[in-house]
């Protein structure tokens, strides 16, 4: 799965990465064999001048080195960049689909951890393979009984340390989840401790507490056994080859082998090969088992799969897809309670709601009543306590459910790119441009496409407006293939009658059905059926049924006059 959320390799750039590369193998080549040249037809030879100019020679090999790492960073960054813009591409696709906050925090923190990550992790892995080239070419050149003596500890010590690679990475993973799960219920029952004490909950909560503490200490212990079998690699592999050159220095001496070349290759071992290996040791077992956590949290293993395509409607709308088992509910609620934490006030208790397949249903009350709530449970990004919530017949939270709604925030997102590529970012291929244009009209966003020229325009979305990124983020829900459209106020920075085009528009989409929760009330008055949340005094119903069983209700409808009577604006929803 790593591997295949890396993409395709750029086989032009691993060559330039290798060819600069070579350089420093040259430099690693130069620093051991100079040496026994300088020693042994220098120094010991009483030629000073000679073992002069091999110490010049090594450190031209230095500076010939150092342009050539100069050289690799570019080659690096062009290999890691684009990795890094697939996964911000495949985040962003992902969390504008779902409506997932979280994913989309993942752009500033978790991207940038993976681009950095793979970065340190190309270095190092190419820097233990040209470094081991180099010092093994050199090895082999003074002496091979050197390279006997020196290759098969660190080959075994770097077998080993392969063989710890992947269970290293599951128990670093069990290690963030266990910490991530400590966390999360520090910050559930952080706040709600008044609560705990007024329930008297203090001994259950502090065992939930107490298993979270004990599971991360299970998982920090299992990964610092494991740490262990990582300085024993380093231990086999990079110091015991400079014990076995010192313990077989008298054996190797009388084989032909000079004083200058067992320096050299002292030199290699404890200048180039150790430093190496503990690199890699560090880079592959710490970073690359982050790499390989992030990655899963950026691409989940099973993604909701993209809608298949289907047959056009009238007016050049999307058909809806034919549903496994149709229900006579685009939406149900039964007896959802939700409250932010274990002992808190519930914000929605022992809720009941059915919502037709077609129907227009709108969410009105005070604010902070839990509105906005109601719409993420519904979406999935929230799970009650208690009940059951079903979309077309599906449970919440579920894939089947999640591909049949859409939720458009309050806060309209848009993204660097093209206007067709924003509005098409729900599908999962291009839109038509008749198709496109046709649901820009229907909407309302006709102005502002015209004025930033045309769906091939580019789009930068600290130019746009709050309104005119609430209109894009309305026509990209238009055109996604979900049957069910949550407007979470979606359209507050929208005049009175640019959102009324907005919600008549998502109210006739065929097979379509609408929630919106309504900043004014004539949104209300637009709705088959009206929900008012007013705490336990909940009321549901048409909008005369409403202005009888409702006291919240009617004083809201009172602080409303129609347009025509009032000119051309009306007030907001009084809260």
């Amino acid at each position: 799965m790593t591997v295949r959320a890396l993409g395709p390799l750029r086989w032009r750039v691993l060559a330039r990465l290798a060819g600069w590369s070579v350089l420093e193998a040259g430099q690693t080549f130069l620093v051991g064999y100079a040496l026994a040249r300088a020693l042994d037809e220098g120094f010991l030879a009483g030629r000073a001048r000679v073992g002069l100019l091999w110490l010049g020679v090594a450190a031209l090999g230095v500076a010939v080195g150092a342009f050539g790492t100069g050289r690799v960073y570019g080659a690096v960054a062009a290999l890691v960049e684009p990795v890094r813009d697939r996964l911000v591409e495949r985040v962003v696709a992902r969390g504008v689909r779902e409506a997932d906050g979280a994913a989309l925090s993942g752009l500033t923190q978790q991207v940038e951890i993976a681009r950095d990550t793979l970065a340190g992790l190309v270095m190092v892995s190419r820097s233990f393979v040209f470094t081991a080239a180099g010092a093994s070419a050199g090895l082999l050149s003074l002496s091979p009984r050197l390279l006997l003596v020196v290759a098969p500890p660190l080959l075994a010590g770097v077998g080993l340390f392969a063989a710890t690679l992947r269970p290293l990475a599951r128990r670093q993973e069990a290690f963030l989840v266990a910490d991530e799960a400590l966390a999360e219920q520090w910050g559930t029952v952080c706040p709600g401790l008044r609560d705990v004490t007024a329930a008297g909950a203090e001994t259950q909560t502090g065992a939930d507490l107490g298993a979270h503490v004990d599971a991360e200490l299970r998982a920090a212990r299992s990964l610092a056994r494991f740490g262990v079998l990582r300085v024993a690699s380093l231990a086999l592999g990079g110091q015991l080859p400079v014990v076995l050159l010192l313990v077989t220095a008298p054996w190797l001496l009388a084989h032909d082998v000079t004083p200058g070349a067992l320096v050299g290759a002292l030199a290699y071992v404890t200048q180039s090969l150790l430093p190496a290996l503990q690199n890699l040791i560090h880079g592959l077992g710490t970073s690359g088992s982050r790499l390989t956590v992030v990655l899963r949290r950026l691409i989940p293993p099973e993604e909701t799969p993209a809608a298949p395509a289907r047959p056009e409607g009238t007016h050049g709308q999307p058909a809806l897809p034919p549903l496994p088992a149709p229900s006579p509910d685009a939406l149900a609620l039964a007896s959802v309670t939700f409250a932010y934490g274990p002992a808190s006030e519930p914000v929605i208790d022992g809720l009941d709601l059915r919502v037709p397949d077609g129907g227009h249903l709108a969410v009105v009350g005070p604010s902070g009543i839990g509105k906005s709530t109601l719409t993420a449970l519904v979406a999935g990004l929230l799970t009650p306590g208690d009940g059951a919530i079903r979309v077309y017949g599906h449970p919440v939270p579920g894939e089947e459910a999640t591909a049949r709604r859409v939720l458009i925030p309050q806060e309209a997102y848009v993204h660097t790119g093209t206007l067709a590529e924003n509005l098409g970012h729900l599908r999962a291929g291009p839109v038509p441009e008749e198709e496109l244009l046709a649901a820009a009209d229907a909407v309302g966003l006709t102005p502002v496409l015209e004025a930033l020229g045309g769906p091939r325009a580019q789009v930068e979305p600290s130019a746009l407006s709050a309104g005119e990124r609430q209109l894009i983020a309305l026509t990209r829900a238009y055109l996604s293939r979900a049957p069910l459209a949550l407007l979470d106020e979606a359209t507050c920075h929208l005049d009175p009658e640019a959102e009324a085009r907005a919600e008549r528009a998502f109210a006739g989409r065929p097979g379509g059905t609408l929630v919106v929760v309504a900043h004014r009330i004539s949104s209300a008055r637009r709705a088959d059926l009206i929900l008012v949340m007013d705490g336990r005094r909940t009321a549901y119903g048409t909008h005369d049924e409403l202005l009888t069983a409702s006291p919240l209700y009617r004083d809201l409808v009172g602080g409303w006059t129609p347009a025509s009577a009032a000119g051309p604006s009306e007030p907001a929803l009084p809260l």
